[in-house]
């Protein structure tokens, strides 16, 4: 079994013991900063959110690339306490309808951005294969989810800087494509930093260029790998980058020894560019590529049928 791929940013110290939400404003505040963390300024917001449950997903095909639901992040970004900019609302709405669909030769998937109620599933996926990946005894998995989770919460605070981004999967039935007897599960998840100031404060070594696009902190749930969806998952962060971020150099890290990530990687267009020297084995982590993609200077959104599950793998929690 592969280990994790791309490290969580958090330091591993901690583990030693001692589709288009509209915005509605008031015709008095569009055109200038707020301060979301003011009542007097919330009070001029007026939101569409449709009801939805994730615990519930039935989206299918187009339908899912056209749901939205109540994006509570926005909501929590609203109390920061820091003014957003005209440009980062615009990127809070793309994020808010951003939605990738996928058909796979077992089944469906779509991937979009993580909800504020399907944290702690997140959680779980990031904690279970981040503590595979350092063969941790079982006893450390309570630690580990709660510094897992203290790390998501404080991404959740740079967007729309930062993002995580959560993949569901729907297997067919006989061939055919469910129509809602199976539910969607949670999939995979991956983490877009878009600008400089969405990068980790310690991100891994070799260090990537702060103001472009990195993506990290992807992982597949372990009985859905061999499927095509961390491939999607690449994809589907690759298309929202073209979306939001000017630049159009993207990085990710790969650890040396995980063989199937890393011709994933380079089978997508991912050069390495820079690894980690023998001294990090004296730190007791593992020697990394730093691996770099450029990205096309126009691109549309784009549906990819996978010829085989085995043919694009994550075999590991990539």
């Amino acid at each position: 079994m592969a280990a994790l791929s791309i490290s969580l940013a958090f330091s591993v110290d901690f583990l030693k013991p001692s589709q288009s939400t509209k915005f509605g404003f008031s015709s008095s505040s569009p055109r200038y900063p707020l301060l979301y963390s003011c009542r007097s300024h919330r009070s001029n917001l007026r939101f569409a959110f449709p009801p939805s449950s994730v615990s519930t997903a039935t989206e299918t095909g187009e339908e899912a690339a056209k749901s939205t639901g109540s994006y509570a992040f926005l909501e929590e970004t609203f109390r920061t306490g820091r003014f957003l900019s005209n440009d980062e609302l615009e990127k809070l709405k793309t994020l808010e309808g951003f939605a990738y669909f996928q058909e796979l030769e077992s089944g469906s998937m779509w991937v979009r951005v993580m909800r504020h109620e399907e944290m702690d599933s997140t959680v779980h996926l990031l904690a279970e294969s981040f503590g595979e990946s350092m063969l941790l005894p079982s006893g450390y998995q309570s630690v580990l989810r709660f510094l897992v989770k203290q790390y998501l919460i404080e991404r959740r605070e740079v967007l729309p800087h930062a993002v995580t981004l959560v993949g569901f999967f729907r297997k067919k039935v006989d061939g055919f494509s469910d129509d809602g007897e199976e539910e969607a599960e949670m999939a995979g998840t991956v983490e877009v930093c878009l600008d400089k100031r969405g990068t980790n404060a310690s991100p891994p070594s070799p260090t990537p260029p702060k103001e472009s696009p990195y993506i990290c902190n992807m992982t597949v749930k372990e009985d859905l790998r061999r499927r095509g969806i961390g491939w999607h998952l690449l994809k589907a962060s690759e298309e929202l980058i073209s979306q939001i971020s000017p630049s159009k150099d993207v990085y990710l890290h790969c650890r040396m020894v995980d063989e199937a990530p890393f011709n994933m990687y380079k089978k997508a267009g991912y050069e390495v560019v820079k690894t980690d020297t023998v001294l990090v084995l004296l730190m007791l982590q593992r020697r990394k590529h730093l691996m770099r993609k450029k990205l096309p200077l126009c691109t549309t959104p784009t549906v990819e049928m996978v010829g085989s599950d085995n043919e694009l793998t994550s075999s590991a929690n990539v």
